[in-house]
């Protein structure tokens, strides 16, 4: 089939190169020319593990292209995906106006019979909106032509999008026609996971949906995981024996500093502000954002504890990025706790292999350092922010000879308290207390 992805962010390039991976041709759309120059030379403009090949391959091969125009894009393309952003509005409601401008611009160049894709996530009633825009450009036009308007929900994680892209655990389709659910399961034919068909405003929920509950798996365990570390149980070995129920499951009860990243935060607060319109108080989304914004302040406050004081104390900040295999910080607990230690008088020297520059410009404060031994070297006290395999790596025991101090926070549970100890280490984890306290 002929596809065109308006869009080429982390959902738009990895349904691009997945897409065009099954067979499918592909043309990458977006606005920002600087980003299509580098797409069209097989350059990713963000970091995301195994798509960059990808689309080299495809574009030597001749099934993928990038342009700016989508009035190209719709002469030669049957299936229109949305994939631009709907980042937040000061109340939480998600911003419209990228989805909103593409459906108009669809409306102005339509030609013939498309099946337009809602990718991107956004609220009950997206679907109408965008074929109701469609329609008045066509109407000013004074054409009309057959579409439809289907609700497609990406559950990509990053880091592991090209993973979660091949092998999902469902496709969610939100269709209105027969015609446009049979173009769907052509378009899905090669992927092996069940397709749930339903209405665009059912599949619209559906995302919201997992979303929210996905975060508020995570703020219950965290809020677990204060209460433990206040009673000496370790919550990594509460939540193994929860997860073993098949009614909880093991995913998403790592206790952290809280969740991040470009979808958590902004889809349940866009579910709560659905709710407020609604006029349907939803308590428990409330309550998830209030204990996720309290978590690094509670963190920064055990660091204190254990310390005696943060004030020109040298802090190694292990990991920016929101988490591991990503250059993503839009969310990130690097940037709630880095203010949070530098207004506790702490100096703070950072690392990430990825993330690093756009950090320092947002902090000018922190210094940066070449690797994590340079970033530990003279240290009073480390956090290790993101679980990168890199730090897992390290050589702790020649760390820990070369700091002043010997304070190890792990904010991600991802050390063996033993193990640290053993060498040296002073530890102490997000609801797991080392033996020394």
């Amino acid at each position: 089939m002929k596809i065109a992805v308006i869009g080429t962010g982390y959902v738009g390039i990895t349904t691009s190169a997945s897409l065009g991976e099954i067979g499918h041709h592909v043309v990458g759309v977006d606005i920002d020319r600087e980003k299509i120059k580098l797409l069209s030379k097989g350059i990713l403009p963000i970091y995301e593990p195994g798509v960059e090949p990808l689309i080299q391959d495809q574009l030597a091969a001749g099934t993928l292209s990038f342009t700016t125009s989508i009035a190209q894009a719709l002469k030669t393309s049957d299936v229109i995906f949305i994939a631009v952003g709907t980042p937040s509005l000061p109340n939480g409601e998600p911003n419209l106006q990228y989805v909103e401008d593409v459906a108009s611009e669809i409306g102005k160049n339509i030609e013939s019979y498309k099946v337009i894709i809602d990718k991107s996530t956004v609220p009950v009633g997206t679907a109408d909106r965008v074929r109701i825009l469609i329609d008045q450009e066509m109407r000013k036009r004074g054409v009309e032509f057959d579409f439809d308007v289907v609700s497609n929900p990406e559950f990509l994680q990053e880091g592991k999008a090209l993973q979660d892209a091949r092998n999902p655990d469902r496709i969610v389709i939100g269709c209105s026609s027969e015609r446009a659910t049979a173009t769907m399961q052509k378009l899905y034919e090669k992927v092996k996971a069940p397709l749930f068909i339903t209405t665009p405003r059912n599949a619209e929920m559906i995302k919201y949906a997992s979303n929210a509950f996905l975060a508020t798996k995570i703020s219950f365990i965290n809020e677990i995981a204060r209460l433990c570390d206040q009673l000496s149980v370790d919550v990594t070995e509460v939540a193994k024996g929860m997860g073993l129920d098949k009614r909880i499951g093991p995913n998403f009860l790592q206790a952290g500093v809280g969740y991040g990243g470009s979808c958590f935060p902004k889809d349940v607060a866009a579910l709560y502000a659905m709710g407020q319109q609604a006029k349907v108080e939803m308590s428990i989304l409330k309550d998830v954002q209030e204990i996720n914004h309290k978590q690094p302040k509670w963190l920064v406050e055990q660091m204190e504890k254990q310390m005696g004081t943060l004030r020109e104390k040298r802090i190694a900040l292990l990991g920016l990025s929101f988490k591991p295999e990503t250059d993503d910080i839009r969310e990130a607990p690097s940037l709630k706790l880095i203010p949070l230690l530098l207004d506790a008088g702490a100096v703070v020297t950072a690392y990430d292999p990825i993330v690093n520059t756009k950090v320092k410009d947002l902090y000018p404060k922190i210094h940066l350092a070449k690797d994590g031994y340079d970033a530990a070297d003279q240290a009073d006290g480390i956090l290790l922010c993101t679980e990168w395999k890199e730090f897992l790596d390290l050589d702790w025991e020649k760390i820990v000879k070369g700091m002043n101090e010997n304070h190890l926070f792990d904010a991600r549970n991802a050390l063996s308290i033993p193990q640290m100890e053993t060498i040296g280490f002073q530890y102490w984890g997000v609801g797991r207390k080392g033996s020394v306290h």
